[in-house]
């Protein structure tokens, strides 16, 4: 994953026509959404439309739910942070590192993911990269902060994934990794063993090849 000076991973279309609003940032500082047609060759387990746009807007706002409307647990997310730079790893449409670019407007958000589905309507201090992160990561500086939600099944290797991280990490910065817990359960032992969302939970951690991104 190149990333010499933060900008964009993969050079804009140039006849390409940007429409956006200008107020919410320009081409050099938000977004690499105008993709030559090579980057559409990627990889990706799961649809990459409409639908699951929804879908991972709609999980985004049930983490906003479970954490109290709050965008994550660690310091950085604090109104009086300061936050300087924040890494967003599969950054999906984009809707979280916008609404903490939104929240900390004296941060540098810079979202990364393997699909080019970003909004192109972003704060001027957020952009988005599309690349791979199994690749080398060369990012200029290190990182503040560095979030990571729902990845499990993008990983197949944790170990080299947490390695890349902290190596990215800028000295006292941290890092936030949110996951969930496929197989279903029951506080009050109603779902037994061999239940049918038992089943379904099984499926994906039984089949993880399958589900891995790439050829």
């Amino acid at each position: 994953m190149a990333a010499n000076n933060d900008g964009p991973i993969v050079a804009p279309d140039e006849d390409v026509q940007d429409d956006r609003d200008s107020s919410m940032g320009d081409d050099a500082t938000s977004s690499a959404a105008s993709l030559s047609s090579s980057i559409l060759d990627f990889q990706y387990h799961l649809p990459n439309d409409e639908r699951e746009n929804d879908r991972l807007d709609s999980q985004h706002n049930l983490f906003l739910l479970t954490f109290d409307n709050k965008l994550g647990l660690s310091p950085p997310n604090l109104p009086d942070s300061k936050v300087k730079r924040v890494l967003d790893l599969g950054t999906g449409t984009g809707i979280w590192a916008i609404e903490f670019g939104v929240d900390h407007p004296e941060a540098e958000v810079i979202g990364v993911d393997l699909s080019p589905i970003q909004s192109s309507l972003v704060p001027p201090n957020v952009r988005f990269h599309i690349d791979d992160i199994h690749e080398q990561w060369e990012f200029s500086e290190p990182f503040d902060y560095i979030h990571s939600r729902m990845m499990n099944f993008s990983i197949p290797n944790w170990p080299e994934y947490l390695n890349k991280i902290y190596k990215n990490l800028a000295p006292g910065g941290y890092v936030e990794i949110q996951e969930i817990d496929v197989m279903m359960k029951s506080d009050d032992v109603t779902l037994g063993n061999g239940n049918n969302h038992e089943a379904t939970g099984s499926l994906p951690i039984a089949s993880p090849p399958a589900l891995a991104p790439g050829p």
